[in-house]
């Protein structure tokens, strides 16, 4: 691995982990999926994680949806009040890692996020971990969009050839590639603790 300058990482998959949804599809008599094939659809999503509509936007669009598709409007606003109130679980190993990393490199964190995000973080007792974080809601554009990878380079000051980026999706980790970047399709913590070792 070339010198690491940067550790670029995502936050959904890595360092937090949200509950499955299918207890509260199936108290309310959704089908499984139901939810989610509404508020990750593309053109439901995108608005949202490009900063086009806020979170708060987001979730009522999801819910007039769903009652469309469930036929009450009731049931459909219970569904993502549920959702939106379940608590994710921070990987404690990942968030321990990647502040052993400040001390030698600089972190951002970089999410395709809605405008939730940095509330989430502070709540989840998050928002001191990295040097910066890269809110895709609040810049415009999206993984794996390039002009994503350029701007987290710049906010972390390292060129791209020295940044790791880090994600759990295989087509952001691509683009990072494309990028000029190394890249790290993350599956588990192993992978991570691995891929700093040197650096360490």
């Amino acid at each position: 691995m070339p010198d690491v300058g940067a550790v670029l990482c995502d936050i959904d998959g890595v360092v937090r982990h949200w509950p499955a949804v299918d207890a509260i599809e199936h108290a309310h008599g959704l089908p499984p999926g139901a939810l989610f094939a509404i508020a990750f659809g593309p053109d439901r999503l995108t608005p949202a994680i490009t900063g086009r509509v806020t979170d708060e936007q987001w979730r009522t669009e999801i819910a007039d949806e769903l009652a469309r598709a469930c036929g009450s409007a009731d049931t459909a606003r219970a569904v993502v009040a549920a959702w939106t109130a379940l608590e994710a679980r921070v990987d404690d190993a990942v968030v321990a890692l990647l502040t052993r990393v400040r001390t030698v490199a600089r972190v951002v964190l970089v999410s395709n996020a809605t405008t939730r995000l940095e509330a989430d973080l502070a709540r989840l007792g998050l928002s001191g971990l990295a040097d910066a974080v890269v809110n895709t809601a609040r810049i415009g554009f999206a993984k794996p969009d390039p002009r994503v990878y350029r701007h987290a380079a710049a906010r972390a000051g390292v060129p791209a050839g020295r940044c790791l980026f880090v994600d759990d999706t295989e087509a952001n980790v691509a683009a990072a590639r494309d990028a000029g970047m190394t890249g790290l399709h993350y599956r588990g913590y192993g992978d991570l603790r691995d891929a700093l070792a040197a650096l360490l």
